[in-house]
């Protein structure tokens, strides 16, 4: 389901910061990593050997993306044994890049015997050529061909070439009737006109259908989201339950907190302890996670460690601590591919004490999937439907509307606090014409900040940036990414616009303070302090994998080979949407060969972990996770093997498929805590263990 793109920036084999990363072997086979290709030299030359690496690009985000979303690698060609070019007819050798059909072609630069950087290819599917040329200003390529690789993604494509015959998703489609699964109360999922139909039967997932219902429960009118200022020792009344709105232009039922949908924004100072008195009005059980906060064990929301689920009809009583300034959101733990999808989120923005950061508004983003008669589609009744790449929607949501806006004046700086609650929608959000200066992450300020042109944004993360509209006009807020298309093995540019911002032309006092890129000392203390604590090398590693059973070998092969670091789009709705939880199931492994739930590292408060995060490239079907810890913070310090240059503090990090992360884990807040992926569906198959923290609580 992944239309091959290639690891753009993957394991760094590069030389960055003070560090040398690993380097593609000679003798690696043929694809057998997704940022090493062999550079194949014509048979007269057999003692030349060549290497393409495909290395990691720096970036404050977990991918490296130009401002349209499209993937960024850097290439560097290793060789030895290249003869002197006049034995070959020319003066030197040149590098050439091209796109699979060779209509476009790039000069990457002279080539010689060891390392050469040869740049950036703006290709999805590329190939690179080495020839003999007269003149190292050569434009175009004339010359004898001396070597050529092809981008370790394109194995894939040879796997759609002998998928024309229909197919059909799951060996166990006899099972439906014993799961109460029909085609027709399945809706057949919602045509993408960007991409190839479906080659495969309607075959509906192995779970019955499920919507939410109202018979015997009050529903609501949905109102717009309040904010809610809260004191130390302050008590709020929460409530989930059925609210009925409008989205796309049709009447649905769905989930809210106390009637609304994105919840009430909360706002608290830091160093503040309030109460939540939470009732459940829904039809099934649910929970309160309070995502990123440093709480204690009992109120963290997760069914039985310790407290259990809140029944219908039930209540609890939730005692919530920030000891970290930052933006935070709440949302449940059960069944969050449809409780979350419903409606069921909301943010709290927690203040230094005192500070006045002037004008902020809170994002949160979302999708929702709705069916060709504009009704949310199902979701799989006893297990997860969309197992596979998880729920991708067809309606961009911010703050629970379709069609968001914000009126400034212009040379106004706003601070834009933003959340992705999408099951498993990773952005990539611009706002043309306005300069974005990054500011802060999910639990702190970065050691510095930087300037950026698009914000990539992984389910359960948060970044916080400050945004001057220089122009007066309409500025839209944009999601840029690159389209794929499985079934053709092609990417293409897409742009959806999620709201609008109106910008007048009353001018405002300028903000001398946004020119300057502040450094926060205070966290760099902190995040150095921490780092001279850990360990040298990984206590544990988790290896995120998956499995599949009951399904056809057709479909195995589909899945088969090297995928990219990031899907922006479901690019096989038909497939991901028919393989439930019963046919997927995603893996964390740790480094003694326990799964899942199996996994229950203990550690005592005081310590720093370091941790391995590796995203198996060799999986059926490697892909992004982002990865969330509870009740904890931790630091980002290495990607492939190379120190990230600018951290912030963290609960969420997005893992791409193929690559390698360090973090270091504080280890402060007693309790028994979970880890898991964030993409809704990847969990409802199992994707999460435990941790126990012993010792007296160290969060101040």
């Amino acid at each position: 389901m992944r239309p091959a793109f290639l690891f753009a920036f993957l394991v760094a084999p590069c030389s960055l910061f003070g560090q040398e990363a690993p380097r593609c072997a000679w003798d690696a086979a043929p694809f057998a990593t997704p940022y090493c290709a062999e550079l194949v030299a014509t048979p007269d030359l057999a003692t030349v050997k060549g290497m393409l690496e495909l290395r990691w690009v720096p970036t404050p985000f977990g991918v490296a993306v130009r401002p349209d979303g499209q993937l960024r690698h850097r290439l560097v060609a290793r060789f030895r044994g290249l003869p002197a070019p006049a034995t070959l007819g020319g003066r030197v050798f040149v590098a050439w890049g091209y796109d699979l059909t060779h209509r476009e072609e790039v000069r990457l630069g002279v080539v010689t015997n060891g390392s050469t950087s040869l740049g950036e290819l703006p290709f999805e599917y590329f190939r690179v050529i080495v020839s003999a040329e007269s003149s190292a200003t050569v434009s175009t390529r004339r010359g004898r061909l001396v070597a050529r690789a092809t981008s370790p993604n394109s194995l894939m494509l040879s796997h759609r070439d002998a998928m024309a015959p229909m197919l059909v998703t799951s060996t166990a489609t006899a099972e439906h009737a014993h799961h109460g699964a029909s085609a027709e109360e399945w809706p057949t999922p919602p045509n993408d006109p960007r991409i190839a139909p479906a080659a495969m039967q309607h075959t509906p997932p192995s779970t019955a259908a499920w919507r939410p219902d109202s018979t015997g429960r009050e529903v609501v009118p949905h109102r717009s989201r309040e904010m809610v200022r809260l004191r130390h020792n302050d008590t709020l009344s929460l409530t989930a339950g059925l609210v009925r709105r409008s989205v796309g232009g049709r009447t649905v039922l769905m989930y809210g907190y106390n009637g609304q949908s994105p919840g009430p924004l909360i706002e608290v100072e830091r160093g503040t302890e309030v109460v939540v008195h939470f009732t459940n009005r829904l039809d099934v059980a649910t929970t309160v996670h309070w995502h990123g906060l440093r709480l204690e064990n009992r109120s963290d929301g997760v069914p039985g460690h310790p407290a259990p689920a809140v029944e219908p009809g039930g209540s609890f009583t939730y005692r919530l601590r920030f000891p970290d300034a930052g933006i935070y959101w709440y949302h449940p733990h059960v069944r969050e591919d449809i409780q979350q999808d419903l409606g069921l989120y909301g943010n709290i923005s927690v203040g230094e004490r005192g500070a006045s950061p002037g004008r902020q508004e809170v994002l949160a983003l979302d999708d929702v999937q709705l069916d060709d008669r504009g009704q949310l589609m199902p979701w799989g009744a006893d297990t997860a439907s969309h197992a596979l790449m998880g729920r991708f929607g067809n309606l961009l949501l911010v703050n629970g509307e379709p069609a968001w806006r914000m009126t400034v004046s212009q040379g106004e700086v706003v601070r834009l606090a933003l959340t992705n609650v999408a099951n498993a929608r990773t952005f990539n959000l611009r706002l043309p014409g306005a300069r974005m200066k990054l500011v802060a992450s999910d639990v702190s300020a970065f050691e510095r900040e930087s300037w950026v042109e698009s914000i990539v944004l992984a389910p359960a993360e948060r970044y916080v940036v400050d945004v001057r509209f220089d122009s007066a006009g309409v500025v839209p807020l944009v999601n840029s990414v690159r389209w794929l298309d499985h079934m053709r093995g092609t990417t293409a540019p897409a742009e959806d616009t999620l709201g609008t911002v109106m910008v007048s032309r009353a001018p405002r006092h300028a903000n001398d303070t946004f020119e300057r890129l502040g450094e926060r000392r205070d966290v760099q203390r902190e995040i150095a302090a921490v780092v001279a604590q850990a360990p040298r090398t990984p206590q544990h590693t988790l290896t995120l994998g998956m499995r599949l059973k009951d399904v056809t070998p057709q479909t195995v092969a589909m899945l088969t080979g090297i995928a990219i670091p990031m899907d922006w789009n479901d690019a096989m709705p038909m497939m991901n949407w028919a393989l439930s939880a019963r046919e997927v199931a995603w893996t964390l492994r740790d480094e003694v060969g326990r799964e899942n739930m199996q996994i229950s590292w203990r550690f005592r408060t005081g310590e720093v972990a370091r941790i391995r995060l590796v995203s198996d490239p060799g999986a059926t079907h490697a892909m992004a996770h982002p990865i969330h810890f509870h009740g904890q913070r931790f630091v980002v310090v290495s990607r492939n093997g190379v120190p990230v240059p600018n951290r912030a503090w963290k609960d969420t990090a997005l893992l791409p498929a193929g690559e390698t992360m360090d973090i270091l884990l504080e280890l402060t807040n007693p309790g028994t805590w979970m880890m898991h992926c964030h993409v809704a569906e990847h969990l409802g198959t199992g994707m999460m263990g435990m941790f126990v923290v012993e010792g007296r609580d160290r969060v101040k």
